[in-house]
């Protein structure tokens, strides 16, 4: 009879286990670090009229979001202090930060959004890093001033990834069209002013065969998330020189 007992305790035990493998994490959980950050303007950027995430044909701007960074800990110490960091919203009904908040960063499938009230999940986390992995331009993000095709495009990239966030998943991306709110109810995406041919384009090309990036979503509950690229090596090593550059600079002056 123990036996019998000890066995089905053993066997309550593996499925407790299992199942707490298995369920989404807490956010706490599924933190990989922080990072302090301020909204500071926008890189290549224009304005279009959106309704979806609570927004209802409200003007906004699509396209990088820039975020300044001052501190970060664990992975948010991938991205260098006192760089501006590129980003996309994800998070259309919350407003951006205009001081310095201490946002978590995490895995992108693991960025709860409170209008859908859900995790963005790993099969549109994938569609957003191909989308990033083939069509993502740096030079969006870069100082500027930007020309009027690399505004209209990088309108059009907010614009797709709004659309991936916001609809529920088609059963081909050829079905796909951010000028057609194509989920039910109070979901959905739907866009005005915008180069939707060139975003309808970018999502029809989505494939799960393409390059994917490796993102991240910096998230702060109250305010906008957002989703970062993982800057490679060859790129932090310019930042570092360019943060030397920037120090040597400031010692020049203060000595003159």
């Amino acid at each position: 009879m123990r036996e019998k007992i000890m066995s089905k305790l053993k066997i309550t035990m593996i499925f407790l286990t299992a199942v707490s493998l298995i369920l989404p994490c807490t956010a706490e959980a599924c933190l990989l670090g922080t990072v302090d950050i301020e909204h500071n303007g926008y890189g290549a950027s224009d304005v279009m009229r959106v309704w979806g995430g609570g927004l209802d044909g409200v003007y906004v701007y699509g396209g990088v979001y820039m975020l300044d960074k001052s501190y970060g800990t664990d992975q948010g110490n991938l991205w260098p202090n006192g760089e501006l960091i590129g980003s996309f919203c994800i998070e259309l009904d919350e407003q951006a930060p205009s001081d310095t908040f201490k946002y978590g960063v995490v895995m992108p499938q693991d960025a709860y959004n409170n209008f859908l009230d859900g995790y963005l999940g790993t099969t549109k986390t994938n569609y957003l890093r191909e989308l990033w992995g083939r069509f993502y331009d740096p030079k969006w993000s870069y100082n500027g001033p930007y020309t009027s095709q690399q505004r209209y495009e990088a309108e059009a990239f907010a614009a797709a990834v709004w659309e991936i966030v916001y609809e529920d998943l088609p059963s081909s991306p050829l079905l796909w069209d951010v000028t057609i709110d194509g989920t039910p109810c109070s979901h959905g995406f739907r866009a005005e002013n915008v180069d939707a041919a060139l975003a309808n384009s970018w999502l029809h090309a989505l494939t799960g065969c393409g390059p994917k990036a490796d993102l991240r979503a910096f998230v702060f509950d109250g305010k906008q998330d957002y989703l970062v690229q993982v800057p490679e090596p060859a790129t932090l090593a310019l930042l570092g020189i360019s943060g030397v550059f920037s120090l040597l600079r400031r010692k020049i002056r203060a000595s003159s």
